[in-house]
């Protein structure tokens, strides 16, 4: 399951959901029907459950949506907190150059001298850009993700490789 964001708050009384998004283009969820929740986002796909869209609309840094299962307020509070995600093969296609943060945990990070840096344990949206979470055994590094430093990412190799020195 690749996590698409998180449910902050519910919205307003008819059950619609405040959502903080892990990307750069949430509006594109609107294609697809089905949306799937859960309150663990490292949970097996078959803990995740399917919900109805019925609509979404940015706001402001953000979303707000309808699910066809979140009738009320009182729904909408029991999902408060949860994750939303969607199987790979249900998400639009991106562009070249373009990656859901679910594809590239787990990658590798190798520098320009071919020095390993770790793996990518996880995103960081700063509100500038995003930010790769590496881990090296007790050693953590953020690596903003910009083209300045991530020079190319290899999904098929499953690496990243970045201009960042390694006692940095």
């Amino acid at each position: 399951m690749i996590v698409l964001g998180r449910i902050v708050a519910p919205f307003g009384v008819q059950g619609w959901l405040k959502i903080h998004p892990f990307g750069d283009d949430p509006t594109s969820w609107r294609k697809m029907p089905q949306w799937w929740l859960c309150a663990d986002d490292n949970a097996p796909a078959e803990q995740w459950k399917p919900y109805t869209l019925k609509t979404c609309r940015a706001h402001g840094k953000g979303l707000v949506a309808a699910l066809g299962e979140v009738e009320d307020r009182n729904a909408a509070e029991a999902v408060d907190g949860w994750y939303i995600g969607a199987p790979r093969e249900a998400l639009p296609t991106t562009a070249e150059d373009e990656f859901y943060w679910g594809d590239l945990v787990g990658l590798d990070v190798v520098n320009e001298a071919g020095e390993p840096l770790g793996s990518v344990k996880g995103l960081l949206s700063t509100g500038a850009h995003d930010v790769l979470q590496v881990s090296e055994g007790e050693t953590e590094r953020l690596i903003p993700f910009v083209a300045a430093y991530v020079l190319d990412v290899d999904l098929a190799a499953r690496r990243i490789r970045v201009a960042w020195g390694k006692d940095w």
